[in-house]
C-alpha cells in the first residue's frame, strides 16, 4: 500500500523515479557508498601488491643468487639461469619505484576521518 501511495504522489508531482531518487538523496546515498567501496578494494589492492614486493625481494635475499654457481655448460641451466638473473636484474631496479608509488597510493586512498 505504502508503494501505491508513494507512486501516487509521485505521478501527482510530475516527477519520475529518479527525479525522486535525487530529491531524497537516495542516488547520491548510493554513490557515496559504491565509491567508499571501490576505495577500500583499491587500497586493499595496493596493500597486497606491496607484501608481495616486499615478500619477492625477501626471496631473492634468502636464495642469495644460487644461480651464480652454477654449470652454464648445460644449454639448459644457461637458459634458466640468464632468465633468473634477468627478472632479479629488473626486479631490483623497478620494484622500489613501484613500491613507493604503491606507498604512495596506499596514503592516498585510506579513509579520512
Amino acid at each position: 500500500m505504502l508503494k501505491e501511495n508513494i507512486k501516487i504522489l509521485r505521478k501527482s508531482k510530475g516527477l519520475s523515479q529518479e527525479e525522486l531518487a535525487i530529491k531524497l538523496n537516495v542516488i547520491n546515498l548510493q554513490l557515496s557508498q559504491r565509491k567508499n567501496e571501490k576505495r577500500k578494494i583499491i587500497h586493499w589492492l595496493l596493500i597486497s601488491l606491496c607484501v608481495i614486493i616486499v615478500g619477492i625481494f625477501a626471496i631473492l635475499v634468502l636464495l642469495n643468487s644460487p644461480y651464480l654457481n652454477w654449470n652454464y655448460n648445460d644449454p639448459e641451466k644457461a637458459v634458466l639461469g640468464v632468465a633468473i638473473h634477468s627478472f632479479e636484474w629488473v626486479f631490483i631496479r623497478i620494484a622500489p619505484i613501484i613500491f613507493i608509488g604503491l606507498v604512495i597510493g596506499i596514503f592516498l586512498t585510506r579513509k579520512k576521518s
